[in-house]
């Protein structure tokens, strides 16, 4: 694998590469890493593609900017354009792929400018165009719907320094309880109640994470090890302002409000993944929403880190789809 560092229109973007051929970027989500990735760029790069991972603004070895409307949505599409130009040259294409944040990155980099971005895989988050409410309203209704007291974790992450105050005070803990959690071992908490999607008011969000009496199989101690150091050098700050953009997206997406992606494109889910399931009404749209789809995908028993839990059939599925276009 090679690593560089490039300018993507100004901001300073780490990429992690291997192969030759056609450009496939990929992109990952919160809280993760281009190392998210690692199963899938030898196999991308084995069916002769330029596979190409980098770390998201505020991530790794990227750029940090301490504002938060540094991480809106159209600074996100703008970094992945600036990475395929750099890369590639002017005039250059890529191919997409995303998941958890990264789905809706892809996705609406593949909205924006389908002329570079040629195709689009979503992994966790199905696509669903720019809508109508403002989301932390919606956000806020989902909290109510699960209790008095109860706070969507999106929400939840809204304040500045909020979260970032009680993952800092223990990294490794804070990491290992988000992936054991929203993985397939994770699902339901020691209390009984729901592990992450609500918080109660005046707790923490590790206060939900469940018991964790060994890592899941997907996830090494060097896997772990790897996530924490990167985490402990940079804070989550970077990482936690993309949640904090939901709704100036909402606002800055407002003339693509209802719009379908057109170019082909290819949707991954697990059956156990939070996002998936409540996306259960995105899914159905699809034939609307994503006129070009060519596959969709839910992976019996799978949690939330897809390509990670089920690397050898994300990759077929993957290879499948690239290989097709």
């Amino acid at each position: 694998m090679r690593h560089q560092v490039v300018d993507a229109g100004g901001t300073r973007i780490h990429c992690v590469e291997e192969g030759s051929g056609p450009l496939v970027l990929l992109v990952h989500g919160f809280p993760e890493s281009w190392y998210s990735w690692r199963h899938q760029l030898p196999a991308i790069a084995e069916a002769g593609f330029r596979a190409v991972a980098i770390d998201v603004r505020g991530y790794g070895r990227s750029s940090a900017p301490l504002e938060v409307e540094a991480y809106g949505m159209l600074q996100h599409v703008g970094d992945n354009l600036g990475v395929v130009e750099a890369l590639g040259g002017p005039g250059a294409a890529a191919i997409v792929i995303g998941h958890d944040w990264g789905a809706p990155i892809a996705a609406h980099s593949a909205l924006l400018r389908p002329d570079v971005f040629t195709a689009v895989a979503m992994l966790s988050v199905p696509y669903s165009p720019p809508g109508g409410r403002r989301p932390t309203e919606v956000f806020a209704e989902i909290g109510a719907r699960a209790g008095p007291g109860e706070e969507s974790y999106i929400n939840y992450f809204q304040e500045p320094g909020r979260a970032e105050r009680e993952a800092e005070i223990d990294v490794r803990s804070w990491l290992l309880g988000i992936y054991v959690s929203s993985s397939t071992a994770g699902t339901r908490s020691a209390s009984g109640r729901g592990a992450m999607p609500t918080v109660a008011r005046g707790t923490m969000l590790r206060d939900r994470f469940p018991a964790i009496d060994a890592l899941p199989e997907w996830l090494t101690d060097d896997d772990l090890r790897f996530y924490v150091e990167e985490f402990e050098r940079t804070g989550f700050r970077g990482a936690l302002n993309r949640y904090r953009n939901v709704d100036r997206d909402w606002r800055d997406l407002q003339p693509w409000r209802g719009a379908p992606i057109r170019v082909p494109s290819l949707f991954i889910g697990g059956e156990h993944d939070s996002p998936t399931r409540w996306g259960g009404s995105a899914i159905a749209r699809f034939p609307d929403s994503l006129p070009a789809l060519r596959g969709s995908h839910i992976l019996a028993g799978c949690g939330h880190w897809v390509q990670q839990e089920r690397p050898e059939e994300v990759n077929r599925l993957l290879v499948d789809w690239l290989t097709s276009l």
